[in-house]
């Protein structure tokens, strides 16, 4: 990903690379066309993502992790998914750091780790991202492609809640990056998984070197649900076929061993009725 989008219609940029073991993979032609590098054994479950209750924010409808002094603006037009580290390292780490030489470590160290072999204009592509996010932030972190926009968002929207932890977007059909850092939601995704999220709350790290049709607002700027649409689409690149096109990709940070709350939730309504139905009986 490039994080350069005015010139779309010529000049591709990569965001986030979608593990093989999550899409079937590029076609013969692709494969011949493009070398890769094995890809890391990744497995992205959607939606599974937790932390201990008493680490996260309590629940008031919605949550931000957003807080002033963490957003930086990408000193190159190469450096979206670099930025990106760089500002979820700093909500994380509780740090300020805004420094060129940071991002451009981020940025050489993630294209060590791309799945494609792709020229430096074309940047970080999703593995590359996903790599940069485990190591220098959390390995939590795994790629998730969504088969619909609706998916993409309840995952990521899940996983952040219940994890604590910022979600890089791909937006832009992948040109582009964003980090979303917090939502509003019709139900707490930690106690259920019946709920809707109504908006969002994101940062673009282009705002302050260019702001032209949404590409890059001001950080924390909150969006409808229906607005991130525009935004937040499938993935496409030109030039090639990739093993991730047509999915909406994100980058979310997921719990090893967490049961989805339906689980627990459907175990603890059962319960409740086996107690009532016993004390329906016992009644002479």
């Amino acid at each position: 990903m490039t994080g350069h989008l005015r010139r779309s219609s010529r000049r591709f940029g990569l965001l986030v690379a979608l593990s093989a073991t999550l899409i079937a993979p590029a076609s013969p032609t692709a494969a011949a066309t493009v070398p890769t590098r094995p890809t890391p054994a990744t497995v992205a479950a959607p939606a599974v993502a937790t932390a201990p209750t008493a680490l996260l924010p309590a629940w008031d409808g919605g949550i931000d992790l957003y807080r002033d002094g963490v957003f930086t603006t990408q000193k190159s037009w190469l450096w979206c998914t670099a930025a990106g580290v760089q500002i979820v390292r700093n909500i994380v780490e509780r740090d300020n750091d805004h420094s060129t030489s940071g991002q451009r470590r981020y940025f050489r160290w993630m294209r060590s780790k791309n799945h494609y072999e792709l020229p430096e204009s074309a940047g970080v592509d999703p593995q590359g991202w996903t790599a940069g996010l485990r190591h220098f932030v959390d390995d939590r972190y795994r790629l998730v492609a969504s088969g619909s926009f609706n998916a993409g968002l309840r995952s990521a929207a899940a996983n952040l809640r219940r994890t604590g932890l910022p979600v890089a977007l791909t937006v832009s059909n992948g040109n582009h990056g964003w980090i979303l850092t917090g939502f509003e939601a019709t139900a707490d995704p930690l106690l259920t998984d019946d709920f809707e999220v109504t908006s969002v709350r994101v940062v673009g790290p282009l705002f302050g070197r260019q702001s032209k049709n949404g590409y890059d607002m001001r950080p924390d700027t909150e969006l409808s649900a229906r607005a991130l649409r525009r935004f937040f689409t499938s993935w496409r690149y030109a030039p090639l076929a990739m093993i991730w096109d047509g999915k909406f990709v994100s980058i979310q940070p997921v719990a090893k061993g967490h049961k989805p709350p339906v689980a627990w939730a459907a175990r603890a309504a059962r319960f409740v009725l086996a107690v009532h139905e016993l004390g329906t009986h016992a009644r002479p």
